[in-house]
């Protein structure tokens, strides 16, 4: 499986920018995607992730109700639909992808996942 991620780029607080994240390769229905961030000496955080089939999309509390993850399985692609976006979220996005489906938070932490991708730099300015 691969991933490529685009979107990152410079903002104002309060503006909004979408992220897209095409996966390439064998994503079967059982699947997963979703989205971490990472800033410089500090690990890697989940913003959320959803099943590619199924009811399930999981936020981390620092992004619910401001961020919308989606998906478009005819195109393999999951999306971050970010909103009121925050100094704090200036980060280096990371969209990634793992074989079985996730159960409830199960998956928050970064080494439940097998694919990443390139990483799309966001910098939100105060």
């Amino acid at each position: 499986v691969q991933l490529q991620a685009s979107g990152g780029g410079l903002v104002q607080a309060g503006e909004s920018l979408k992220l897209s994240c095409t996966g390439s390769g064998q994503i079967t229905s059982s699947s997963a995607m979703g989205w971490f961030r990472q800033t410089a000496g500090k690990d890697r955080e989940v913003v959320g992730y959803l099943n590619r089939i199924g009811g399930l999309t999981f936020y981390d509390d620092s992004v619910k109700g401001r961020f919308t993850i989606s998906r478009d399985n005819a195109k393999n692609t999951v999306y971050l639909q970010m909103s009121s976006l925050k100094p704090e979220d200036t980060a280096v996005y990371y969209c990634a992808a793992r074989g079985t489906r996730c159960v409830g938070d199960a998956c928050v932490d970064s080494s439940r996942w097998s694919y990443w991708g390139q990483g799309t730099l966001v910098t939100v300015s105060s």
